[in-house]
């Protein structure tokens, strides 16, 4: 294993406690010294870390009695301390079943308990084919994909909260768990790659490498989880690196406010392990690192050390360091990590507790910062079973029992996936499921701006430009330095730039300039993911939130056929309460009043909110919605398909690899798509190039993109503009720029370019159509997203406006379908 870093010294230690007294924020250097206190030094720094608790929580010492449940004790990784997982070879069954995961929940619920810990190893099927067979034999994709279905059971049969300690997951696999779950967790351990390495006591263990775990912990911050993770002391860390796990953790809570308490663990030598001879932290070590976690992680974090790894007097001791959770204690199973380590009482937990003057209360797996105020932290469905158990304080009602949940209707049961996947034989429309989806604030890393400050020596850039045009004239493929040097095209070269993109797109598609016939149904403006673009969204209890019935949706396509359209485009917010089958609804009332209306409906993170709703896969939502009517998706949702820029301009929207794979999928159901991008905010052209290669690939891939529709950035109303992190959107020039590239960049690919009337206004739109677009978009009718964030182009434009804006810049007018069909000729086609 590489060499530790040193450890600091005395003089720096004596600073940092001066520091932490006066209340200053530490630097990682200090953070690591006050680890590292000892004797005087500790004494003073668990006075400084008692007062930060007390400042924070007062006299409350809380814990929450649960029940463990192991669900299996198989695991791909190779820890050299564990003892919890276990060979096949050791085990009666590769997991536990339904019927034993609920007598074990219900043993607890009998016992007072209120907490299901579920406990597993990390992906055994990936390591082990008899894994792989149980799960296939029960209609399980994964061991998550089981957890799910059982933590349903437990929540239907017993009244118990699930907590999900899974280990890593992806953004997508939480998303799915947080709809029945109260709150989930992974231990960090370590921030150290160091000790991942060959002889460190992670090395072959692939879901304990930092950054892994440091994404699982940033996904459920995206998506508003209430979250549990910790450190692990004297696994071979030195104290800075105790540190620099503490600043990673206090650093993703401050973006995401959802990390709701860390655990700060001592290791303990297990006989039959690898590490069975390594030294255990010292109780001053532990200590020290107990009281630096509080004073990192400020007052009101919630820092917990587990009691039955520690001795009756040290408890004492941890409650001088700051701790104000004892963690969960089970009155009926062991805990499965630690065996050789029983449970305190919870008459000896009390007595401890009161011997420091503070007084022991029982809270809920949720702490009452999350559950008090549910929106967004509890999905939709578990909001129930959490106020069921809630006391007046957000904590739990000390001696209550839980019960099973009295599900009234039994359309409102959550149901497993291998029930959902009914839907071909007309069960759909019955599923009730609920999600939620996120909001909130983050902390934004300033937007990227190193291109722009770039210098380029002026020829060198002409002859760039002269190259790159010329390439593209001869319809060859240009580098992404020279896309890059057309986004800097000015004057003379602009306009080479826009005559060249013009000519592609007169051969492409001829001097036709289409548009459809069409209207916006938001139907829905409640929206929890936080976008900091979005002016639109609305929580339920504003005053100006809405969401459409059925039959509305209906009169609004039923008015807009009258009227002369042949598509409606309907996306709406992600509201937490609407079921995932309600997509389907929508679709439903559309085809119903107006059977020949194509609709043109969800984008891809409203695809995937009905999928995870329902627990199904994006083809298995996908192919329902078609089966219902559904005909195309707009591919919105992009904005820009680079996750650093995306996590700037939303904290809980899908990544852009799931974006990907969405529409992927959509595609190869025969369901085509529209593309987007949006730009003129934090982003610069570097990532707009990437964007359109990447749209470019998927095109060459499935063919599925109808048009590409580049959308300026509407700053009026937007937070991040407003909040000074994003700049005034996209100059005229810019959106030249864009239009003229992406024409060049997609030549051959995606033939139809599309300005946004709405975003950008006639004028610009006829010199845009000049470079190398071809679209002018639909006539929608009524417009509410561009027009809340401050656009200033209307709600509607007729078709013989439309005729007039074209044939002003001597085109030819053509109303087209969603597809590119023209209008007239498939009529004559049909008749």
């Amino acid at each position: 294993m590489p060499q530790a870093p040193a450890r600091p010294s005395g003089h720096e230690l004596r600073r940092a406690l001066v520091r932490a007294e006066r209340g200053v924020a530490l630097s990682l250097d200090e953070a690591a010294a006050l680890a590292g206190a000892r004797g005087e030094g500790l004494d003073r720094l668990l006075a400084v870390a008692a007062r930060l608790r007390d400042l924070g929580h007062g006299d409350i010492v809380t814990y929450s009695r649960k029940v463990f449940i192991p669900i299996t004790m198989l695991c791909r990784d190779h820890c050299h301390y564990c003892v919890f997982a276990k060979p096949p070879a050791k085990l009666e069954a590769p997991f536990l079943t339904p019927d034993e995961v609920v007598s074990i929940a219900r043993a607890g619920a009998e016992a007072g308990c209120k907490e299901a810990l579920f406990t597993l190893g990390d992906r055994p099927e990936d390591r082990y084919e008899i894994a792989r067979a149980w799960l296939d034999e029960r209609g399980f994709d994964s061991t998550l994909d089981y957890v799910r279905a059982v933590a349903i059971r437990v929540i239907e049969e017993t009244g118990l909260l699930p907590h999900l300690n899974p280990g890593v997951m992806s953004y997508e696999e939480i998303a799915r768990l947080k709809h029945v779950s109260a709150s989930m967790g992974i231990m960090l351990e370590t921030a150290s790659a160091r000790l991942s390495a060959k002889g460190g006591p992670h090395h072959g263990s692939p879901d304990k490498v930092p950054a892994v775990r440091l994404r699982t912990i940033e996904d459920a911050g995206r998506l508003a989880v209430p979250f549990t993770t910790g450190i692990l002391v004297g696994i071979g860390e030195t104290e800075r690196e105790r540190a620099e796990a503490l600043f990673e953790i206090r650093d993703l809570h401050r973006r995401y406010r959802n990390v709701q308490e860390v655990i700060v663990q001592n290791f303990r030598a297990k006989p039959g392990t690898a590490m069975h001879a390594a030294p255990e932290p010292g109780d001053e070590e532990f200590l020290a690192a107990v009281a630096t976690a509080r004073i990192v992680l400020g007052p009101r974090m919630h820092v917990q050390a587990p009691p039955n790894l520690s001795d009756p007097a040290q408890r004492l001791r941890l409650l001088d360091a700051g701790i104000d959770d004892w963690g969960g204690v089970s009155p009926i199973t062991p805990d499965h990590v630690n065996p050789e380590k029983p449970w305190p009482s919870i008459d000896a937990l009390q007595a401890t507790t009161s011997a420091r003057g503070k007084r022991l209360r029982e809270r809920l797996t949720v702490y009452p910062e999350f559950a008090a105020k549910p929106d967004p932290f509890l999905a939709g469905k578990m909001r129930a079973p959490v106020a069921a158990l809630l006391g007046h304080d957000g904590r739990a009602v000390e001696g209550q029992r839980p019960l099973p949940i009295p599900w009234q209707d039994p359309d409102v049961r959550w149901k497993p996936r291998t029930i959902a996947l009914t839907f071909a034989k007309g069960a759909g429309a019955g599923l009730r499921e609920d999600a939620d989806a996120v909001y909130g604030e983050i902390d934004l890393p300033p937007a990227t701006t190193d291109w722009e400050r770039g210098h380029v020596e002026p020829a060198r850039l002409e002859g760039e430009i002269r190259s790159a045009l010329r390439k593209a004239s001869a319809h060859r493929a240009i580098s992404d330095e020279e896309a890059l040097a057309l986004f800097r095209a000015e004057g003379d070269a602009l306009d080479a730039l826009c005559r060249v993109a013009d000519d592609l797109r007169a051969e492409a598609v001829g001097d036709d300039v289409t548009y459809v016939i069409n209207r916006n149904i938001n139907f829905t403006n409640v929206c929890y993911v936080g976008c900091r673009f979005c002016a639109f969204a609305q929580r339920e209890v504003d005053e100006e939130s809405y969401t459409l019935t059925l039959t509305e949706v209906a009169d609004r396509a039923q008015e807009a056929w009258e009227r002369g359209a042949t598509e409606v485009c309907m996306q709406g917010g992600i509201h937490p309460d609407l079921p995932g089958s309600f997509y389907f609804d929508v679709v439903d009332a559309v085809k119903r009043r107006t059977p020949a209306m194509h609709v043109h409906a969800f984008s891809p993170m409203e695809i995937l909110n009905g999928a995870t709703k329902l627990d199904v896969s994006f083809a298995e939502f996908l192919a329902e919605a078609k089966a219902h009517g559904l005909d195309t998706i707009p591919g919105t949702a992009a904005e820009i398909l680079d996750d650093e820029v995306r996590w700037v301009l939303t904290k809980g929207k899908l990544p852009a690899a799931t974006w990907e794979q969405i529409i992927r999928t959509a595609h190869g159901l025969g369901i085509r798509s529209s593309s987007t991008i949006m730009f003129g905010h934090v982003d610069a052209p570097p990532h707009w190039v990437a964007h359109i290669r990447r749209i470019g690939r998927i095109q060459a891939d499935t063919g599925g993109f109808t048009e590409f529709v580049p959308l300026p950035f509407v700053h009026q109303h937007a937070p991040i503009y407003l909040s000074g992190k994003a700049r005034p959107g996209a100059t005229f020039e810019e959106n030249l720029r864009m239009h003229a590239v992406a024409r060049i960049l997609l030549d051959g690919l995606i033939p139809n370019i599309q300005v946004s009337w709405v975003k950008l206004g006639v004028d610009a739109c006829r010199s845009i159509l000049q470079a190398g677009a071809n679209d002018f978009g639909g006539t929608l009718m009524e417009e509410t997203i561009s027009r809340m964030a401050g656009a200033e182009w209307g709600i509607e434009m007729t078709p013989d406006q439309f005729d007039d804006a074209i044939r002003t810049i001597g085109r030819t007018p053509v109303v087209r379908t969603t597809t590119y069909d023209d209008v007239e000729r498939k009529a004559r086609q049909a008749s």
